[in-house]
Protein backbone atom coordinates (compact mmCIF):
# COMPACT_ATOMS: atom_id res chain seq x y z
CA UNK A 1 0.00 0.00 0.00
CA UNK A 2 0.90 3.62 -0.27
CA UNK A 3 -0.38 7.15 -0.49
CA UNK A 4 0.70 10.58 -1.66
CA UNK A 5 -0.81 13.26 0.31
CA UNK A 6 -0.18 17.17 1.18
CA UNK A 7 1.11 15.29 4.17
CA UNK A 8 3.92 13.40 1.86
CA UNK A 9 4.17 11.52 -0.96
CA UNK A 10 4.34 7.86 0.91
CA UNK A 11 2.51 6.22 3.89
CA UNK A 12 5.32 6.11 5.94
CA UNK A 13 5.88 10.03 6.03
CA UNK A 14 2.01 10.02 6.12
CA UNK A 15 2.03 8.50 9.06
CA UNK A 16 4.96 9.98 10.68
CA UNK A 17 2.31 13.57 10.21
CA UNK A 18 -0.73 12.16 11.69
CA UNK A 19 1.22 10.91 14.65
CA UNK A 20 2.18 14.65 15.19
CA UNK A 21 -1.06 16.17 14.49
CA UNK A 22 -0.51 17.67 12.25
CA UNK A 23 -3.55 18.61 9.45
CA UNK A 24 -3.00 19.56 6.06
CA UNK A 25 -6.31 21.58 5.77
CA UNK A 26 -5.39 25.38 5.49
CA UNK A 27 -6.30 28.62 4.17
CA UNK A 28 -5.66 28.29 0.04
CA UNK A 29 -6.80 29.92 -3.20
CA UNK A 30 -8.61 27.89 -5.32
CA UNK A 31 -8.72 29.54 -9.16
CA UNK A 32 -10.41 32.48 -8.46
CA UNK A 33 -11.76 31.33 -5.12
CA UNK A 34 -9.38 32.94 -2.36
CA UNK A 35 -8.63 32.25 1.34
CA UNK A 36 -11.03 28.88 1.50
CA UNK A 37 -9.88 25.79 3.78
CA UNK A 38 -8.55 22.84 1.57
CA UNK A 39 -5.73 20.20 1.53
CA UNK A 40 -3.76 21.14 -1.69
CA UNK A 41 -0.22 20.47 -2.61
CA UNK A 42 1.87 23.47 -2.37
CA UNK A 43 3.93 24.27 -5.26
CA UNK A 44 7.71 23.45 -3.24
CA UNK A 45 5.69 19.79 -1.84
CA UNK A 46 4.25 19.03 -5.62
CA UNK A 47 8.40 18.82 -6.82
CA UNK A 48 8.47 15.80 -4.41
CA UNK A 49 6.32 14.00 -6.62
CA UNK A 50 7.53 11.72 -9.75
CA UNK A 51 7.01 12.52 -12.84
CA UNK A 52 5.56 9.44 -15.59
CA UNK A 53 5.76 11.87 -18.36
CA UNK A 54 6.91 15.47 -19.87
CA UNK A 55 3.38 16.87 -19.91
CA UNK A 56 1.66 15.17 -16.86
CA UNK A 57 -0.81 16.92 -14.72
CA UNK A 58 -0.75 17.03 -11.22
CA UNK A 59 -3.49 14.09 -10.27
CA UNK A 60 -1.20 11.92 -13.17
CA UNK A 61 1.78 12.92 -10.89
CA UNK A 62 -0.20 11.98 -7.65
CA UNK A 63 -0.96 8.41 -9.27
CA UNK A 64 1.93 7.70 -10.52
CA UNK A 65 3.83 8.51 -7.13
CA UNK A 66 1.50 5.96 -5.17
CA UNK A 67 1.71 3.16 -7.40
CA UNK A 68 5.23 3.47 -8.82
CA UNK A 69 6.92 1.64 -5.28
CA UNK A 70 3.77 -0.89 -5.25
CA UNK A 71 4.34 -1.85 -8.78
CA UNK A 72 7.94 -2.13 -8.47
CA UNK A 73 7.39 -4.89 -5.81
CA UNK A 74 4.58 -6.47 -7.59
CA UNK A 75 4.81 -6.21 -11.54
CA UNK A 76 2.09 -6.35 -13.40
CA UNK A 77 1.23 -9.66 -15.33
CA UNK A 78 -1.15 -10.31 -17.98
CA UNK A 79 -3.34 -11.50 -15.12
CA UNK A 80 -3.52 -8.62 -13.26
CA UNK A 81 -5.71 -5.83 -13.18
CA UNK A 82 -5.42 -2.24 -12.52
CA UNK A 83 -8.81 -0.31 -10.65
CA UNK A 84 -8.78 3.23 -11.36
CA UNK A 85 -10.58 5.09 -8.83
CA UNK A 86 -11.88 8.51 -9.43
CA UNK A 87 -14.70 10.89 -9.20
CA UNK A 88 -13.35 14.22 -11.49
CA UNK A 89 -10.06 12.32 -13.20
CA UNK A 90 -8.29 15.59 -15.10
CA UNK A 91 -11.87 17.99 -15.47
CA UNK A 92 -9.44 20.46 -15.60
CA UNK A 93 -8.60 19.91 -19.45
CA UNK A 94 -12.04 21.34 -19.73
CA UNK A 95 -11.16 24.41 -19.12
CA UNK A 96 -8.93 24.14 -22.47
CA UNK A 97 -11.24 22.83 -24.51
CA UNK A 98 -9.51 19.46 -24.15
CA UNK A 99 -12.85 17.29 -23.95
CA UNK A 100 -11.03 14.28 -25.22
CA UNK A 101 -7.96 14.17 -22.29
CA UNK A 102 -10.77 15.51 -19.85
CA UNK A 103 -12.15 11.51 -20.65
CA UNK A 104 -11.71 8.86 -17.33
CA UNK A 105 -10.77 6.52 -20.36
CA UNK A 106 -7.66 7.96 -21.40
CA UNK A 107 -6.54 9.17 -18.05
CA UNK A 108 -6.83 5.32 -16.74
CA UNK A 109 -4.91 3.96 -20.33
CA UNK A 110 -2.64 6.66 -19.81
CA UNK A 111 -1.49 5.37 -16.22
CA UNK A 112 -2.11 1.47 -16.85
CA UNK A 113 0.84 2.41 -20.14
CA UNK A 114 3.06 4.02 -17.90
CA UNK A 115 2.71 1.33 -14.83
CA UNK A 116 3.23 -1.00 -17.61
CA UNK A 117 0.03 -3.27 -17.30
CA UNK A 118 -1.18 -5.21 -19.69
CA UNK A 119 -4.94 -5.61 -18.98
CA UNK A 120 -6.87 -2.87 -19.65
CA UNK A 121 -7.79 -1.12 -16.91
CA UNK A 122 -11.51 -0.70 -14.94
CA UNK A 123 -12.56 2.82 -13.49
CA UNK A 124 -14.77 3.07 -11.10
CA UNK A 125 -16.46 6.04 -10.79
CA UNK A 126 -19.48 6.07 -8.21
CA UNK A 127 -19.30 9.41 -5.95
CA UNK A 128 -17.49 9.47 -2.44
CA UNK A 129 -17.79 5.46 -2.48
CA UNK A 130 -15.43 5.14 -5.33
CA UNK A 131 -12.58 4.70 -3.57
CA UNK A 132 -13.75 1.86 -1.19
CA UNK A 133 -16.01 0.47 -3.92
CA UNK A 134 -12.93 0.08 -6.10
CA UNK A 135 -11.29 -2.34 -3.63
CA UNK A 136 -14.51 -4.22 -3.25
CA UNK A 137 -14.27 -4.92 -7.08
CA UNK A 138 -10.81 -5.63 -6.59
CA UNK A 139 -11.42 -8.25 -4.33
CA UNK A 140 -14.25 -9.65 -6.53
CA UNK A 141 -12.63 -9.89 -9.54
CA UNK A 142 -9.67 -11.69 -7.52
CA UNK A 143 -12.36 -14.08 -5.96
CA UNK A 144 -13.90 -15.02 -9.14
CA UNK A 145 -10.86 -16.06 -10.31
CA UNK A 146 -11.08 -13.55 -13.83
CA UNK A 147 -7.67 -12.04 -12.07
CA UNK A 148 -4.47 -13.41 -9.66
CA UNK A 149 -3.96 -10.15 -8.57
CA UNK A 150 -5.09 -6.00 -8.91
CA UNK A 151 -3.54 -2.59 -8.17
CA UNK A 152 -6.64 -0.63 -6.76
CA UNK A 153 -5.44 3.18 -7.82
CA UNK A 154 -7.54 6.34 -6.66
CA UNK A 155 -6.90 10.06 -6.56
CA UNK A 156 -8.90 13.37 -7.31
CA UNK A 157 -7.42 16.66 -7.11
CA UNK A 158 -9.06 19.86 -5.93
CA UNK A 159 -9.71 22.06 -8.65
CA UNK A 160 -12.65 25.44 -8.75
CA UNK A 161 -15.27 23.15 -10.71
CA UNK A 162 -15.08 20.91 -7.48
CA UNK A 163 -15.14 23.93 -4.65
CA UNK A 164 -17.54 25.56 -7.11
CA UNK A 165 -20.04 22.70 -6.99
CA UNK A 166 -19.56 21.79 -3.27
CA UNK A 167 -19.88 25.61 -2.32
CA UNK A 168 -23.77 25.65 -4.94
CA UNK A 169 -24.71 22.66 -2.02
CA UNK A 170 -23.72 25.31 0.47
CA UNK A 171 -21.32 22.76 2.32
CA UNK A 172 -18.49 24.03 2.55
CA UNK A 173 -16.81 24.84 5.75
CA UNK A 174 -15.59 28.37 6.66
CA UNK A 175 -13.08 26.94 9.13
CA UNK A 176 -11.11 23.70 9.19
CA UNK A 177 -13.67 20.93 9.66
CA UNK A 178 -15.23 19.30 12.71
CA UNK A 179 -16.34 15.67 12.07
CA UNK A 180 -19.02 14.37 13.97
CA UNK A 181 -18.39 18.39 16.37
CA UNK A 182 -21.52 20.05 17.77
CA UNK A 183 -19.87 23.10 15.48
CA UNK A 184 -19.47 21.31 12.27
CA UNK A 185 -20.38 23.16 9.37
CA UNK A 186 -19.34 21.71 6.32
CA UNK A 187 -16.59 19.88 4.50
CA UNK A 188 -13.32 21.01 3.99
CA UNK A 189 -12.00 19.36 0.50
CA UNK A 190 -8.49 17.87 -0.40
CA UNK A 191 -6.21 15.94 -3.10
CA UNK A 192 -4.54 12.80 -2.38
CA UNK A 193 -3.94 9.17 -4.24
CA UNK A 194 -3.45 5.78 -2.97
CA UNK A 195 -2.59 2.83 -3.74
CA UNK A 196 -3.27 -0.83 -2.59
CA UNK A 197 -2.20 -4.51 -4.02
CA UNK A 198 -4.80 -7.14 -3.92
CA UNK A 199 -3.81 -10.87 -4.47
CA UNK A 200 -5.39 -14.57 -3.97
CA UNK A 201 -2.24 -15.42 -1.83
CA UNK A 202 -2.20 -14.82 1.65
CA UNK A 203 -1.04 -11.55 2.89
CA UNK A 204 -0.72 -9.43 6.01
CA UNK A 205 -4.42 -8.30 5.88
CA UNK A 206 -7.44 -9.75 4.74
CA UNK A 207 -10.35 -8.72 3.26
CA UNK A 208 -13.50 -10.60 5.47
CA UNK A 209 -16.33 -9.10 3.90
CA UNK A 210 -17.67 -6.28 2.09
CA UNK A 211 -21.45 -4.42 0.53
CA UNK A 212 -22.29 -1.67 -1.48
CA UNK A 213 -26.11 -0.55 -1.31
CA UNK A 214 -27.63 2.37 -2.71
CA UNK A 215 -30.62 3.59 -0.97
CA UNK A 216 -31.96 6.25 -3.86
CA UNK A 217 -32.47 8.34 -1.30
CA UNK A 218 -31.53 11.62 -2.60
CA UNK A 219 -29.07 12.99 -5.66
CA UNK A 220 -27.37 14.76 -2.67
CA UNK A 221 -28.28 13.65 0.40
CA UNK A 222 -27.77 10.50 2.86
CA UNK A 223 -31.16 9.05 4.02
CA UNK A 224 -32.05 10.13 7.69
CA UNK A 225 -32.65 6.10 8.79
CA UNK A 226 -29.13 5.34 7.54
CA UNK A 227 -30.82 2.52 5.83
CA UNK A 228 -27.99 1.93 3.03
CA UNK A 229 -25.34 2.19 5.11
CA UNK A 230 -27.04 -0.20 7.31
CA UNK A 231 -27.59 -2.69 5.35
CA UNK A 232 -24.20 -2.26 3.62
CA UNK A 233 -22.21 -3.09 6.94
CA UNK A 234 -24.64 -5.94 7.49
CA UNK A 235 -23.95 -7.69 4.33
CA UNK A 236 -20.56 -7.41 4.77
CA UNK A 237 -20.89 -9.03 8.40
CA UNK A 238 -22.37 -11.75 6.83
CA UNK A 239 -20.27 -12.45 3.83
CA UNK A 240 -17.00 -11.80 6.95
CA UNK A 241 -19.45 -14.60 8.97
CA UNK A 242 -18.83 -12.61 12.11
CA UNK A 243 -20.72 -10.58 14.77
CA UNK A 244 -19.97 -6.91 13.32
CA UNK A 245 -19.67 -6.12 17.01
CA UNK A 246 -16.38 -7.93 16.72
CA UNK A 247 -14.29 -5.06 15.37
CA UNK A 248 -11.84 -3.08 16.86
CA UNK A 249 -12.44 0.28 15.15
CA UNK A 250 -14.43 2.27 12.47
CA UNK A 251 -13.10 4.47 10.06
CA UNK A 252 -15.88 6.52 9.04
CA UNK A 253 -16.68 8.70 6.05
CA UNK A 254 -17.30 11.41 8.60
CA UNK A 255 -17.65 14.53 6.25
CA UNK A 256 -18.65 17.03 8.73
CA UNK A 257 -21.62 17.70 7.42
CA UNK A 258 -24.60 18.47 9.08
CA UNK A 259 -26.41 15.55 7.38
CA UNK A 260 -23.84 13.18 6.76
CA UNK A 261 -22.82 12.86 10.43
CA UNK A 262 -25.95 12.28 11.58
CA UNK A 263 -26.52 9.45 9.10
CA UNK A 264 -23.82 7.52 9.89
CA UNK A 265 -24.33 8.34 13.86
CA UNK A 266 -27.83 6.25 13.37
CA UNK A 267 -26.89 3.95 11.25
CA UNK A 268 -24.02 2.92 13.94
CA UNK A 269 -26.60 3.18 16.84
CA UNK A 270 -29.09 0.63 14.82
CA UNK A 271 -26.12 -1.67 13.89
CA UNK A 272 -25.40 -1.52 18.06
CA UNK A 273 -21.99 -0.13 17.03
CA UNK A 274 -22.06 3.21 19.55
CA UNK A 275 -19.41 1.58 21.56
CA UNK A 276 -17.24 1.06 18.96
CA UNK A 277 -14.21 3.16 18.63
CA UNK A 278 -14.75 5.21 15.52
CA UNK A 279 -12.72 8.32 13.92
CA UNK A 280 -12.93 10.54 10.71
CA UNK A 281 -9.87 11.27 9.17
CA UNK A 282 -11.40 14.40 6.88
CA UNK A 283 -9.91 17.06 9.99
CA UNK A 284 -6.37 15.81 8.63
CA UNK A 285 -6.89 15.26 4.51
CA UNK A 286 -10.31 17.39 3.92
CA UNK A 287 -12.67 15.08 1.52
CA UNK A 288 -10.41 13.69 -1.14
CA UNK A 289 -13.27 12.45 -3.43
CA UNK A 290 -12.63 9.38 -5.10
CA UNK A 291 -9.37 8.76 -3.11
CA UNK A 292 -11.06 9.17 0.53
CA UNK A 293 -12.22 5.34 1.01
CA UNK A 294 -9.10 4.21 -0.37
CA UNK A 295 -6.75 6.50 1.28
CA UNK A 296 -8.81 6.03 4.66
CA UNK A 297 -8.06 2.09 4.68
CA UNK A 298 -4.54 2.67 3.66
CA UNK A 299 -4.30 4.42 6.97
CA UNK A 300 -6.19 2.21 8.60
CA UNK A 301 -4.25 -0.95 7.87
CA UNK A 302 -1.40 1.23 9.94
CA UNK A 303 -2.88 1.45 12.23
CA UNK A 304 -3.51 -2.22 12.82
CA UNK A 305 -0.07 -2.86 11.93
CA UNK A 306 1.19 -0.75 14.95
CA UNK A 307 -1.99 -1.06 17.13
CA UNK A 308 -2.30 2.74 17.05
CA UNK A 309 -5.82 4.60 16.71
CA UNK A 310 -5.73 7.75 15.40
CA UNK A 311 -8.02 10.58 17.03
CA UNK A 312 -10.32 12.69 15.09
CA UNK A 313 -9.16 16.36 13.92
CA UNK A 314 -11.30 18.94 14.92
CA UNK A 315 -13.79 17.20 17.10
CA UNK A 316 -14.35 18.38 20.56
CA UNK A 317 -18.18 18.15 21.70
CA UNK A 318 -20.16 15.30 20.34
CA UNK A 319 -22.90 16.46 17.94
CA UNK A 320 -25.30 14.15 16.80
CA UNK A 321 -28.48 12.40 18.35
CA UNK A 322 -27.23 9.31 18.80
CA UNK A 323 -24.13 8.32 21.34
CA UNK A 324 -20.78 7.68 19.31
CA UNK A 325 -17.21 6.42 21.10
CA UNK A 326 -15.19 9.38 18.95
CA UNK A 327 -11.61 8.77 19.53
CA UNK A 328 -10.19 11.81 20.81
CA UNK A 329 -6.93 11.00 21.43
CA UNK A 330 -3.47 8.82 20.20
CA UNK A 331 -4.26 5.33 22.18
CA UNK A 332 -2.69 2.18 21.79
CA UNK A 333 -3.89 -1.32 21.96
CA UNK A 334 -3.84 -4.71 19.63
CA UNK A 335 -5.81 -3.83 17.11
CA UNK A 336 -6.98 -7.19 14.56
CA UNK A 337 -10.01 -6.09 12.37
CA UNK A 338 -11.84 -2.90 11.60
CA UNK A 339 -15.01 -1.62 9.75
CA UNK A 340 -14.53 1.15 7.01
CA UNK A 341 -17.57 2.80 5.70
CA UNK A 342 -18.04 4.97 2.72
CA UNK A 343 -21.27 7.42 1.66
CA UNK A 344 -21.71 9.04 -1.77
CA UNK A 345 -24.07 11.11 -3.79
CA UNK A 346 -26.71 9.40 -5.52
CA UNK A 347 -27.44 7.09 -1.78
CA UNK A 348 -24.61 5.31 -2.16
CA UNK A 349 -23.28 3.02 0.52
CA UNK A 350 -20.52 1.17 0.99
CA UNK A 351 -18.63 -0.90 3.72
CA UNK A 352 -16.03 -2.96 3.92
CA UNK A 353 -14.44 -5.58 7.15
CA UNK A 354 -10.81 -6.14 7.11
CA UNK A 355 -8.42 -8.15 9.22
CA UNK A 356 -4.98 -8.46 10.15
CA UNK A 357 -3.99 -12.21 9.42
CA UNK A 358 -2.65 -14.94 12.05
CA UNK A 359 0.71 -14.80 10.61
CA UNK A 360 1.83 -10.89 11.31
CA UNK A 361 0.48 -11.46 14.60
Amino acid sequence: MNCATPLGVDWQSNWTQLLCGISGVVRNDVGRIENIYTSVFATEETLALLIPEEDSTLLERMLFTAAKPVVERHVPTSRTALILSTTKGNVSFLEEGKTTDAQLTVLAKKMAEVLGFQTQPIIVSQACVSGLLALSVAKRLVQIGQYDDALVLAGDVVSEFVVSGFQAFQVMSPFPCKPFDRDRAGVSLGEAAACVYVSKEKGEFKILGEAAINDANHISGPSRTGEGLVQSVLHAGQEAAIDIKDIDFISAHGTATLYNDEMEAVAFHRLGLQDIPVHSLKGYYGHTLGASGLLETVIALQSMRSGTLIPTEGFKTLGVSQPLNIIEEITHRPLNRFLKTASGFGGSNAAMIIEKTTATQ
